[in-house]
């Protein structure tokens, strides 16, 4: 009896831990999602799109009201861009003197590996016809084009389209919040971090067991390369951005926020490209 008390206790002290942080992380994605849910008045506040601006010095002040945090944000840009400068920009140089067949294949297949996340976004924004695409392509490009190596989908009529948790809370009505610099990855919103960093975690628990040690190496890998190719595309707009821009950190953020926009409203409108017209969040019904 005894024996079976203290193993008893070594049990609930061994799980306390696990209990607390469990706890905590649901208590604070339970804070975050409160601060995101207030729509109505963020909307007002935090959107520097809800209205037109009248003249430019009104759009600044309307980027400043959006950007509380400022001061650090630029801190932090001034790192990335640093980082972007030893790291990324000579990595993407190099990745531009592949064979231009190369770059694609392996563009192709990091592509294919996100298509399951689009996929999720898809479903939850109640776009049927995109999830119906998504998964047509992910089956097709997998099959026949050799895990995704050749873009057999794209040439059969199929073509991709990109959706994320940040998109998907955008569809849903949240508004984005103000703007953060996220280290490394740039500059961004509440909302969209808040999604990708939901992302990040649900991946994470999504693959347990024996292949939890592949995927996610896989999934981040995919997505590093996917990153270098896209900073090798973006060169010769980033070099001319940085030659022609006053105030390079208020113009990537401009240009970002309005990509993200852009992004929002093609998840609500629900095309599965853009000149399907006739498709829209209904298709599919």
């Amino acid at each position: 009896m005894l024996v079976r008390k203290t193993r008893a206790r070594r049990k609930q002290c061994s799980t306390a831990p696990g209990v607390t942080a469990s706890l905590f992380h649901g208590t604070c994605a339970l804070l975050l999602g409160v601060v995101l849910s207030a729509s109505a008045f963020a909307q007002e506040v935090w959107n520097p799109y809800s209205r037109e601006p009248r003249d430019p010095i009104e759009q600044g002040r309307i980027d400043s009201a959006n950007d509380p945090a400022e001061a650090v944000n630029r801190k932090i840009f001034e790192a990335n861009r640093a980082f972007d400068n030893v790291v990324l920009k000579p990595v993407a140089r190099a990745y531009q003197g592949f064979y231009p067949k190369v770059r694609e294949s392996i563009h192709n297949v990091a592509v294919n590996v996100g298509e399951p996340v689009v996929l999720v976004n898809d479903v939850l924004q109640g776009n049927i016809g995109r999830a119906l695409n998504t998964t047509q392509r992910f089956a097709i490009n997998t099959t026949v084009g050799v895990v995704g190596i050749n873009d057999v989908a794209t040439t059969s009529g199929k073509p991709h389209h990109y959706a994320d948790l940040g998109q998907t809370f955008g569809v849903w009505g949240i508004a984005p919040g103000p703007s953060v610099q996220i280290p490394i990855l740039g500059p961004s919103n509440l909302r969209d971090a808040f999604g990708l960093a939901t992302t990040s975690l649900a991946g994470t628990y999504a693959f347990q067991g024996a292949i939890a040690s592949v995927v996610p190496y896989a999934q981040m890998g995919a997505t590093a390369v996917d990153d270098i190719d896209y900073r090798s595309k973006m060169l010769p707009n980033t070099d001319a951005l940085e030659k022609s821009s006053q105030d390079l950190y208020l113009s990537i953020r401009l240009i970002k926020a309005q990509m993200r926009a852009r992004l929002v409203e093609e998840g609500k409108a629900g095309r599965v490209s853009p000149d399907d017209a006739s498709s829209d969040r209904s298709a599919g019904n």
